[in-house]
């Protein structure tokens, strides 16, 4: 049976809400990552672009947006910025001029490298069993509401 408005408590609060929970909890990442990532220069959706690529380079704009959940029109600026920045190369496919190619320069794959300690998992204060125990809750939220869209769509 699905919760209907009548089956809500009176006195709801926002804490009570787990999307709330999740996007506040994003934010509180973003301010961890924000002293490490300006070391770098980077934001922090700059530097996850650059970690995906790290994992598999020479993808397409298309792959690499399904990676990491972003539309074309939001990733295509981020990429833009990198390629400004000497990370990153933009080529057409030569098999598939419809298709835009994206791989890091030495200064991309340098990076890796040169970056400072990227772990916060001091901060999280979460044992490694409970840091694994709540990412892969969070991917199974994720993926059950990336499903649940899906099946509305």
């Amino acid at each position: 049976m699905k919760p209907t408005d009548n089956d809500l408590p009176a006195d709801l609060k926002l804490s009570d809400f787990l999307c709330f929970a999740v996007y506040s909890t994003n934010l509180a990442f973003g301010k961890a990552y924000k002293p490490i990532l300006e070391q770098l220069g980077l934001t922090y959706t700059q530097y996850i672009t650059i970690v995906a690529l790290w994992e598999e380079d020479n993808v397409t704009v298309g792959s690499l947006g399904e990676k990491l959940f972003l539309e074309s029109n939001t990733l295509t600026p981020i990429l833009k910025k990198l390629e400004v920045m000497g990370y990153l190369l933009r080529q057409r496919d030569p098999e598939d001029e419809r298709q835009v190619r994206i791989s890091l320069t030495k200064e991309g794959r340098q990076l890796r490298e040169k970056r400072p300690e990227m772990g916060l998992s001091d901060a999280t204060g979460l044992t490694s069993g409970e840091f694994v125990q709540i990412q892969n809750a969070i991917v199974k939220l994720r993926n059950n509401l990336i499903r649940s869209t899906k099946d509305t769509a």
